[in-house]
């Protein structure tokens, strides 16, 4: 089977990010709290005397929490289908995918004190 390329690869690409997004805001309830943060946070921003720059990392970090969560429910989700049954690794797997989640929020939080009360 030949694989698409050029503009039918990316118009194919966006397809399944979109249903990514579909399927994370649908299962994911974690990344639908955090979908709604980065909406809400991402307009109070626009209102904010900050720079260019500060906005932009503001919204940034909010984007990288929703990245590393998603990328902690895809491992979830791949121990998941493996097996439900526990065992010392998966649970390792699981507890390192959560505290990346832990670690970007506290960056984004440290960010955008940062510059709002600097």
């Amino acid at each position: 089977m030949e694989k698409n390329r050029g503009v039918k690869r990316l118009f194919y690409a966006l397809i399944y990010s979109w249903q990514g997004l579909i399927s994370a805001l649908k299962h994911e309830e974690a990344f639908r709290q955090e979908f709604i943060v980065f909406l809400i946070l991402t307009t109070v921003s626009c209102f904010l005397d900050v720079s260019a720059i500060e906005r932009l990392l503001m919204i940034s970090t909010l984007v990288m929490v929703m990245i590393v969560e998603i990328l902690n429910s895809a491992i979830e989700t791949t121990i998941d289908r493996v097996s439900y049954d526990k065992h010392k690794l998966s649970g390792r797997a699981k507890d390192y995918g959560s505290f990346a989640v832990l670690m970007s929020i506290l960056v984004a939080t440290a960010t955008w004190l940062t510059i709002l009360f600097n």
